[in-house]
């Protein structure tokens, strides 16, 4: 694919945006060099210090635009240890930069400064593996939007209509984790905005997503009694044995009901063999489609939980909860997408929104009431492994959707209430 400086604009697109699309293609070398240098520092989701330095670097690139910017920090992340103790873990900042918060249309700008990545990876530095192609962590999921997010608010400020648009960038530190410390600064922007758009990548194939999926974590740690596993065997009560009835049975729920999916993904138990486990930890996730699929699930839980704790000796202790719910397209949503749809054709995009399993913070905020369009980022693929690419063609291509947007609505030929 060509890239976008090459590219003849559709002739129905107006003169007055030209230069300010062309300019972004211009941009194209140094968003690549400064995605490059953002990639390259660790910022896994539990790697405080590196979060940190991704956070003070967007801001420091973000500078020139001259918006109010906060590090702000959020609480530390809990997770169920080894031994069934809940753990405190130090988690970084989020970012957010605000400018014009006086006028008449405020948009929200989202992604995350955190990677799947631990700072113990071997998946560590960015690589130019084809002439349009950047091959490291995080370049796609979440690097590469953040430089898409820049390049188009650097055009809205660079046009005559900017004073019409006011904004907000957040950029959360652990979005890879579910969210749950930086929720409330998330939906404190999203309430002061009328549109947002959020920076996850696209489709490998370019496309974008509509209705999403919600998602639930939960841990069940089961207890049982310790004993030697020849002399007593018939005072002990196995962990491991109770915790494998519950996640079969929690299995067999996948297909009893359309949309819902249930995946236990990690379990731990036991220790020395001559010993009966009184220990073990399962930790699941599960998918649903409607708002009412969570009453359902929490209903068979309880009863699934209620049939194994009814045996003698066996403890089990839920935690977790549902964490993203559903996203829906509604009216406004469908508006916004139309919107980019008929931006993208300007630009020689046939766009389509297709409906997929995965969820994000785009999820959480439609459910405040935010309408937004969630994986305006690069387009990339093989995302959350080491073999997580980006096309760099795409900084340019989706800076300019976006730009293109926003001087829309800026200028007045489009009006969003």
């Amino acid at each position: 694919m060509p890239f976008l400086s090459e590219r003849v604009f559709d002739a129905n697109m107006q003169d007055i945006y030209r230069p300010h699309l062309q300019w972004i293609a211009q941009q194209t070398d140094e968003a690549r060099d400064q995605l490059i240098r953002l990639a390259n520092i660790n910022s896994g989701s539990l790697h405080a210090s590196g979060v940190r330095r991704m956070a003070e670097a967007v801001r420091d690139l973000f500078a020139p635009l001259q918006a109010d910017a906060e590090i702000i920090d959020v609480p530390p992340f809990q997770a169920t240890a080894g031994d069934g103790q809940l753990r405190n873990a130090e988690l970084g900042p989020a970012l957010r930069l605000r400018h014009r918060p006086e006028a008449p249309l405020q948009v929200f700008l989202g992604g995350h400064l955190d990677t799947v990545f631990p700072k113990e990876s071997s998946f560590q530095q960015v690589r130019q593996s084809a002439e349009d192609e950047l091959h490291g962590p995080g370049v796609a999921d979440l690097k590469g939007g953040i430089l898409v997010a820049y390049n188009a608010l650097r055009a809205l400020e660079r046009s005559p209509w900017a004073d019409q648009i006011g904004w907000q960038v957040v950029l959360n530190p652990d979005e890879e984790i579910g969210s749950a410390s930086s929720m409330p600064i998330l939906l404190e922007s999203a309430a002061q905005c009328h549109l947002g758009l959020v920076y996850e990548p696209s489709f490998p194939d370019g496309n974008l997503a509509g209705a999403r999926k919600g998602s639930g974590n939960f841990d069940v740690i089961v207890r049982g009694r310790a004993a030697h596993a020849g002399r007593e065997h018939h005072l002990g009560r196995n962990a491991i044995r109770a915790c494998a009835d519950f996640i079969s049975a929690l299995d067999a729920l996948n297909g009893q009901r359309d949309g819902v999916t249930i995946n236990p993904g990690f379990v731990r138990g036991g220790g020395a063999l001559n010993v009966v486990p009184e220990l073990c930890i399962t930790k699941f996730n599960v998918r649903t489609s409607r708002a009412e699929d969570e009453a359902w699930m929490q209903a068979e839980l309880d009863r699934l939980l209620a049939e194994v704790r009814s045996r003698d000796g066996i403890e089990l202790e839920l935690r977790g909860g549902f964490t993203r719910p559903p996203k829906p397209a509604n009216d406004a949503i469908r508006k916004l997408s139309t919107m980019i749809q008929d931006c993208g054709g300007d630009l020689g995009l046939q766009l389509e929104f297709q409906p997929t399993g995965g969820c994000c913070d785009g999820n959480n905020l439609a459910a405040a009431g935010l309408p937004n369009i969630d994986n305006l980022g690069v387009v990339g693929g093989a995302i959350h492994s080491d073999k997580e690419y980006m096309r760099i063609s795409s900084l340019a291509e989706r800076a300019q959707l976006s730009a293109l947007l926003l001087m829309r609505l800026a200028s007045g030929e489009w009006a969003w209430h």
